[in-house]
């Protein structure tokens, strides 16, 4: 799958965007094409305008964003991305937060942690920290984007969603 990274910071560079090398790194791992990676500043435009880019491209077929999507001052990412979803995907948001709560325990009530589908894209929301990309995309993405995952995965919907017909 062709899979774009987007980290959402004021402070990350690509010299300390850690986060989005991890996942980089884990994605390439899994056989997965990243033809496209950025860093913006959390900002609501900034995000929307990236994100509505790459949602417009054919060849994008998910979108992970990385960032942004706490409690603090300039975590905006969800006000960015929810107004582009065609549809939600609430499970996501769900299971992240179950998963975190044995490594942070209720801190993890501060994640905002979301997913939708835009366009034909699958797009993931993660928190900015390490752990917590490592632990969606080993606990969650992985499977979610690899077609031989069974019951169903969302690798399986893009050559539907996609289509002209959809």
């Amino acid at each position: 799958m062709n899979i774009a990274v987007l980290t959402i910071s004021d402070t990350r560079t690509t010299t300390n965007d850690t986060s989005g090398d991890y996942l980089v790194t884990a994605m390439q791992e899994s056989h997965h094409v990243v033809p496209t990676r950025k860093i913006v500043r959390d900002d609501i435009y900034a995000i929307r305008a990236t994100v509505s880019m790459w949602i417009s491209d054919d060849q994008i077929e998910v979108i992970v964003t990385t960032g942004g999507t706490g409690f603090g001052g300039r975590d905006s990412t969800p006000e960015a991305l929810i107004p582009l979803f065609d549809k939600q995907i609430d499970g996501f948001g769900e299971l992240f937060r179950f998963l975190s709560y044995s490594d942070i325990g209720t801190s993890t009530i501060q994640s905002r942690a979301l997913a939708g589908f835009a366009n034909g894209t699958f797009i993931f929301a993660l928190p900015g920290s390490t752990g917590a990309c490592r632990l969606a995309w080993e606990q969650i993405l992985v499977e979610q984007l690899d077609e031989s995952f069974r019951p169903c995965n969302f690798a399986e919907l893009i050559s539907n969603l996609k289509s002209p017909t959809s």
